[in-house]
Order: C-alpha cells, then structure tokens, then sequence
C-alpha cells in the first residue's frame, strides 16, 4: 500500500484505499491461517483509520454507513463486511451512487442493482438527473445535523431537474478542506455555529489547505462570525460555486461586507424550502447551455430549406447512393443540426443578440473576463484579431520571440515595429524557456530613453509555453505598468484554459490577474506603497530600476486580453477557441476597431457545432472543471512518480524537472522538483506564488537522449508506430506528454508499460551487443546528449527595416511585402554560397519566415540579419519539417540591390 506521501491528490488517494480495503476485506472471508488473519486485520485496521480522515467530507457512502462497516469489521461479521465495502467500492468507482440509491444490506439488493452502471448508454446517462452535493457549515452534534439532512431531503421534488445529497462539516478549516476534496459540492450553506479549527490531524490536508491561501490571516481575526470569510475564501480556490450564508447579524452590519461567492443571504430562519430552491436555481444558472439548447431545439423542428447547405437536414447523403457511409458513420443529428439559418432560435456569431450572446455571456463569467468573443478558426484567429483591432501601423511591440508564428503573422498584419524579445535558453535539451522580466524592462526602459515609449502599445506573450513555462503574470504586468502605465498585454494561453479551474493555477492566468490589479490598484495600501517606492527612487538609474520590483501608479490601466484554445485543453471540437477581455478602455477607445477586426477574420459561415461545444465545456467546467483538472494534475504527478522511482526507466529516460527547466535565478522559493523518491511530493503553491517563472506539472517532458534516438525519431518510429501513442512536440533529444482532462489512469499505466518495454529492449540489445556495437551506441547518446549546438538569440533587423538605429524595433510588414517581388530575392545554399558569404562578412538578409518543426517557431523573420549563430543551428538540425526554407534551392534572402533600394525609398519618405 502507498503511503500518503505518495498521493499528490486525495481523490486518488481515496479510490485507492477503498480498493484496498475491498481486497483486504475479501480475504478476511477466506483466510484460515490465523497469523495471516491478524495481519489482514492490522491492514483493515490501517485502511479504515486513514479513510476515517477523509471520508467526513462525502456525502457517500456518508459517515453512518462508514461507521456501521467499521462496526462489522469489530464484530467479526466480515462476509457483511466484505459485501458492503465491495457495493461501496463498486459505486465509486462507476458512479452509480450519483444515479440512484445503494443499498449496503444483502436482503436489500434487487434484479436493478445488479446492472452494470458502467454499460449504460449515453442516452440513459443523460436521462438520468445530474448529482451534486451540498455542503453545510454548522459546528452541531448528531442530532442536530440528522435533523439538517432530513430537512433538506425533504424538500425535494419529483419535479426537480437535479438531485443532491448533504453533508455537515463543523468549521471553516472542514469546509476549505471539503470544497479542495470533494469535487461534488457544488453549493455551500454557512450556518452561524461554524467554529474556525478542524480536529483532523493529517499532511494531506495540510498540503490542501496550503493551496486554499489566505490561511495565515484568519489567525488574526478579530471576529469569531467566521461566515463571510469563509465565504470570501471559498471564492479565492472555486468560485465557481455558490454559497448562502445564514447570520444573526443585522442587514447593516452584513450589507457592505465583501462576500465572496455568497449568492443569498438568509437572517435567522430555518426556511428550509427557499434555501432548496435557490440551491437549484444556482446550479441551474451553470447548468444552462443557451446555444446548445438552441441548436437542440431547432434540429427537432420540420423545415424546408431554400438557401445553402444541401447536406443540411442530412438530405443530401439520404438520397445518395455513393455517400450513405458518410451517414451511417456520423448518425443523423449532426446534419439536423447542420443549418446556415440565424432564425429560427438561433443566432448570428458575428452580430449575436440571441443565444450565442448569452453563451459569450456565460463563458466570461466562467473565465472571469469582462467580455468574451467565440471564435471557430483556431486561436491563430484570436490572435490575429486581437493584434489588428489594437495595433496600429508604426506602433512599437514586444514580441516573444518564440511564440506562435500566427503572432509574426498578425504584426506583418498591422503594420508593427516589433522589438522581438530572447528567452533563456536550455541549450542541453534544445528547447527555450521563456523571456525573463529583466529582459522585457531592459527593452520598456531603452525605449523610454530613446523617447519612443508613446509608441509602444503592447507586451505580447505565451503563457504556458507548449513546455509548460508558466510567467509569474502579475508580477510581469505591475512592473511594465510601473515604467509604461496604459501598456496593452496580450497574452496567449492557447494551452492554458484548464488553467482557470485549479486554485493553484488559477493565480497566474491573465483575466485572474487583471481582476486582482483593478482592485488592488484602488486600495489605500497600493497608493502609499507606490508614493512610498517614488520617494526612495528618485533619480535612480536604470540598473537601480532593474533590480528593483517595481510598482505601479494607481492610475495605471489594466489592458490585457487572452486567447485560448479551448479545444486544446478542455472540451471543444476543433478550432473552438476564446477570446477574453479585461480592458479598462475597451468600450471607449477599442470596441469598434475590435468589431472591425473580428468581422475581417471570422468566417460568415461559422460552425455551429464548434459554437454549440464551447457553450457546453464552458457548462462542463463550470460544474466539474475543478475535478477534471484536478484528475489532470494527478495523472501527471503519477507519471513524474512512477518513472522517476523506477529503476530500470530511469537508466534510459527523464523526467525534466522545474530545475532542468527553470534556471535557478528564477526559482526564488528554491523548488526544484515537484517529486522527490525519498521526500515524496512537494508543496507547490509556495513557488507558484513567489517563483518568476514555474513548471506546468501537466506537461511531462521526457529526456530520451539516452535511448539513442532522437525525440523525432522516438516520437514516429517507436511510439507511434509501434504502440499507438500520440504525442506532439519534441525536441533533439525530448519528447513532451502532455495531460489534458480526458487522460485516465489506464492510459498513464499503458505509457508506463509501454516505456519499460522499450527500456528492457534496449538492456536486451546492449547485453547482446559487440563492441564496436555498444561504441556506436555511446557515440549516438553522446550526440543526442552532450554535443548539441547553441541555440541562438535572435540577431538584430537589418538596417533597411529600421526607423532608428539607436533602438532594435524593426519594419517587418516592409520586409515581408518586399519578398514578393521575385528579383529582390535570391537563394544560398546553407553549407556553400551562404556560409561563403557570411564567412566574407557579407550582411545576409532573410526574406522568409523560416520555421523548423521542432522547435516550432521562426528562428528567422523576413528583414532578420543572418547571424554565423543562426547559420550554425541551422546545419545541426536533424528534423524532416523546415517551413520557408526549401532544400533544393537553400534560403531566400534578399539581394544586396533591394536592400539598398528599399534603404533609399526609406530615407525619402521619413525626409518627406
């Protein structure tokens, strides 16, 4: 049995030890030998102590059934004892406790019970009412809450559209403790008799309540009404649910208190019937998928249609003889559905004022943006219609330089000085972190110097890199802020939407932050702290700016926007993407060219099952994101575990931890890795508060450089063919595993499986291997591992794409409409005429966006200079895919002709 030490999650932990005890209790029926029955019962013993700390915190199978097994146990009846614990088991694991009632008795059990939940269709799934669980704060003793469960059940109605059970925690430690457990709850009741301490004593519940944060201040309260800080504190780790607090307190005194989630305020009553109701009515405002509905509704209805769209009711593929596979394979509602109306219930994504309207509506609640625009093209879009409706032509941006090419693309589109910016590199592994602070306000500060920080407009940034580099984003923000006040941020979180639902995420995704600033910028506390900073720095140079974190003005203007792929991470169909909005100036300054810029990018022909998805996985994680996520995070977490702590895996294979990935002066908290054989997990919301940059536990990046073969190779030849797994990125010598909320438990065993096979392969073939064999073998890892070229900055903007020579923004629209016309280019050979030129100290100019597949982004961008840097990676690559560069010509540059031309041309318009 694992101990606690190796559980990052309580839900695992759970499922496990009621497995244990279901195997346990099984052979306490069987077992005769009676130094062997001691020890099962020592196990029994153990299994019910451990689940005696968590099981307070579930409504089933509830701590009456759970105190009756234990009763069973004692008296010897372990043949009760084993039925029991084995419907119990068998009901979480299925879900059928969610369905119906699970009798633990013999003489209770029916033909029903005996159906395999598992096997039930879909349609019977959706049939049945949706469960959830309502957790009651109240410090009573057993008959007291008796009397609180029966109230509550009785007021139940057939005619309710879902179903709940109650459990009663005694204070407001229990209550952080069961909403970070217990991803059923889905409403709170705070009652007045809550006291603030838990008298569960466990390191596992510790480590949850380290990750609900604000714990240290509740210490020094002054107040014993523990109910609207239990309220606000619930809001800062799910706030997504819905609280109703119960006070003795007058409507004075609780009007201009903060709190939190607190839905509905009841005084003093026992209206028992209203609370029901209004528990209903808040999870039925999450529950409700306008568009979906809508789209429901309409397939339903008898219609003609005279317009587009033959395949639209199907009937194109019914009257055919050649297409019915087509048919047959999809089933038919996907073609009912399948409409370019925007009548008829539905609605017009580019100008909604129907049910997509109220579906935006809902998802910006849910991401906690301000405004939220769907897209059904991808987040290339998103981008690209962010950039456009903020940029305009001549304003300054700074750009990551490894992000998305769609970014590149959007800056040629509007007519952008781009200052692009060099993230630190992990030379061993062939990847790029991401681009320390210091280097952004280094860039802020040379502009301000220069007098061009009017210009600047926007930081642009990919927050969690696809290697899971995650920014420290309120931080980012306060300090530009402090040195450009009303800079734009955009941010994009194409593979950080899960992000919102994990309190520990949650703090560093960029509508979080956006919420945060705006309120802590009107505080008194900010005021006297930047006045405070102002005084002491005063004449500061720039190295004093630079080493200093910096505080912004409180007139400063929070202006960020995010784009995420919501079909990356969570429940979409492809391309289903969201834009976010959190913008002080939105309305007045941006709303208009915004419009303009969407109606550019978006389709008038947009999908609507892609719509209808993102309106139901916004439903989906606004009522079980917080337990899919956390089952992500756990999924990763055991496979760091399970192959850090193998032997033979760890002779061949990785695991990259934060400290491979994350440079030391980056990590002040000092973590270095989240898993550690001997001291189990580490507490990770000490750096994901503290920490500049940290590691996204869900993407697992696995060095296989000792394999001897390249991630490329790995990744085609070995994991996909040969067993099936799909992955995405990789790098010279690493492969990156990434979860997502749909990955299970099986699928980690099988990836485990599957990895040892490999490993015992290859022990197998050195075993068997010659000398000059095994030499081969050494020198293939000793490449992959050891002698990897440097991975270079980018270099500069040639001179001919610049404004101003004193600063490094660059004219990359010029450069890359200049390429169109075919004499102004040419074409070198990488190990010929181009390194002969640079060799001669020729300046060499790219004409091309040149991309390699890995990294994944333009390590050259039309108008770049050529560095011997570049040129060098360039000949080590040892990857199939490089986008702009074609193998049988070389690279395309500029000649020297259009170069100067273009300078001249330059030199005229600024005289003129």
């Amino acid at each position: 049995m694992h101990s606690v030490n190796d559980y990052y999650s309580a839900i695992q932990l759970r499922s496990d030890r009621w497995s244990a005890l279901r195997d346990v209790s099984t052979s306490l029926t069987k077992e005769k030998n009676e130094r062997k029955l001691n020890a099962l019962r020592k196990k029994s013993e153990e299994l019910f102590s451990s689940l005696a700390l968590i099981e307070p915190y579930w409504a089933f199978p509830g701590m009456a059934a759970f105190d009756h097994m234990r009763r069973q146990f004692e008296h010897g009846t372990f043949d009760d004892l084993a039925f029991s614990v084995s419907r119990v088991t068998r009901a979480l694991t299925t879900g059928a406790y969610r369905r119906r009632h699970i009798p633990l008795e013999r003489d209770s059990v029916d033909s029903e019970e005996h159906d395999d939940e598992a096997q039930l269709s879909p349609e019977a799934r959706a049939m049945s009412k949706p469960y959830f669980e309502v957790l009651i704060v109240d410090d009573v003793n057993e008959q007291q809450e008796r009397w609180l469960k029966s109230n509550m059940t009785r007021m139940r109605r057939p005619e309710d559209p879902f179903t709940y059970e109650a459990l009663v925690v005694p204070s407001l430690e229990d209550a952080l403790i069961a909403v970070l457990f217990n991803h059923n709850i889905q409403a709170i009741v705070v009652r007045p008799g809550l006291r603030l301490h838990s008298n569960m004593s466990l390191q596992l519940l510790t480590r949850y309540l380290a990750r609900a944060g604000g714990m240290k201040q509740l210490e020094t309260l002054q107040t014993e009404d523990y109910g609207p800080e239990l309220c606000r504190l619930i809001d800062r780790v799910r706030p997504e649910l819905d609280a109703y607090l119960i006070t003795e307190r007058s409507v004075e005194e609780i009007a201009g208190l903060d709190l939190g989630i607190c839905r509905r305020v009841f005084y003093n009553q026992e209206d028992f019937l209203e609370l029901h109701l209004n528990i209903l009515r808040g999870v039925q405002s999450r529950f409700k998928t306008p568009f979906f509905t809508a789209l429901v509704e309409y397939s339903k209805q008898p219609t003609g249609v005279f317009h587009a769209m033959p395949i639209s009711r199907g009937k194109s593929i019914s009257r055919s003889h050649w297409i019915q596979d087509m048919g047959a394979f999809y089933g038919p509602n996907i073609f009912l559905a399948e409409t370019s109306a925007t009548s008829g219930g539905l609605d017009s994504l580019l100008e909604p004022h129907g049910p997509i309207k109220r579906a935006q509506e809902l998802a910006s609640r849910a991401f906690g943006s301000k405004q939220t625009f769907f897209a059904t093209n991808g987040t290339s879009t998103c981008n690209k219609i962010v950039v456009q409706a903020l940029v305009s032509p001549g304003d300054i941006v700074l750009v990551d330089r490894d992000c998305h090419k769609s970014h590149h693309y959007g800056m040629v589109l509007a007519g952008a000085q781009v200052v692009y910016l060099d993230s630190y590199p992990l030379n061993e592994y062939s990847m790029y972190g991401a681009v320390p602070l210091r280097e952004i306000k280094h860039q802020l500060l040379t502009l301000k110097a220069a007098g061009k920080l009017d210009r600047v407009r926007m930081l642009l940034l990919t927050n969690c890199t696809f290697d899971g580099i995650v920014y420290n984003v309120e931080r980012v923000m306060e300090e530009c802020l402090a040195i450009k006040p009303d800079l734009i941020f955009l941010w994009d979180e194409a593979w950080f939407a899960f992000a919102r639902f994990a309190p520990t995420y949650r703090q560093r995704t960029a509508m979080n932050v956006a919420a945060t600033l705006r309120e802590k910028f009107r505080g008194d506390a900010h005021r006297e702290a930047y006045e405070a900073q102002q005084k002491e720095l005063e004449g500061a140079d720039d190295d004093k700016l630079l080493a200093t974190r910096l505080i912004p003005p409180p007139t400063a203007r929070v202006r960020v926007y995010a784009t995420q792929s919501t079909h990356k991470t969570l429940t979409s169909l492809r391309q289903g993407s969201m834009i976010h909005v959190n913008d002080q100036d939105f309305k007045g300054e941006v709303e208009q060219s915004f419009h303009e810029a969407y109606m550019t990018h978006t389709s008038t022909s947009p999908n609507y099952q892609i719509i209808a998805s993102l309106d139901v996985g916004r439903r989906q994680v606004e009522l079980e994101g917080f337990e899919f996520v956390q089952r992500q995070v756990e999924a990763a977490m055991s496979m760091r575990r399970s192959i850090a702590s193998h032997p033979l895996l760890s002779k061949y294979f990785k695991v990259l931890s934060a400290g491979d990935m994350i440079p030391e002066q980056h990590r002040e908290s000092g973590v270095s890795s989240y898993y550690d054989v001997e001291q189990g997990w580490t507490d990770i919301w000490d750096c994901w508060e503290k920490d500049e940059f940290v590691l996204d536990a869900t993407r697992v990046t696995l060095a296989v450089g000792g394999t001897g073969w390249d991630g490329d190779t790995f990744k085609t030849n070995v994991l996909m063919d040969k067993y099936g797994i799909q992955i995405n990125k990789t790098s010279r010598n690493t492969v990156l595993f990434m979860t997502n909320i749909g990955t299970t438990r099986s699928s980690v065993a099988y990836l485990i499986e599957v990895l040892v096979e490999i490993a015992k392969g290859l022990d197998e073939l050195l075993d068997d291997a010659s000398k000059m064999e095994r030499l081969s073998f050494d020198r293939r890892v000793r490449n992959l591992m050891e002698d990897l070229p440097p991975l270079p900055d980018f270099s500069r903007f040639h001179d001919a794409f610049r404004t101003d020579l004193g600063t490094v923004e660059g004219d990359i629209r010029s450069a890359f409409f200049l390429s169109y016309e075919e004499e102004n280019c040419d074409y070198l050979e990488l190990d010929g005429s181009l390194k002969r030129a640079l060799d001669a100290g020729q300046e060499v100019v790219s004409a091309s966006f040149i991309i390699p597949y890995p990294p994944g982004f333009p390590i050259l961008v039309p108008g770049q200079v050529v560095s011997q840097e570049i040129l060098a990676f360039m000949l080590a690559l040892d990857v199939n895919e490089i986008h702009g560069y074609r193998a049988d010509l070389g690279l395309r540059v500029f000649t020297q002709d259009a170069l100067e031309k273009h300078a001249q041309i330059k030199l005229k318009t600024a005289a003129e």
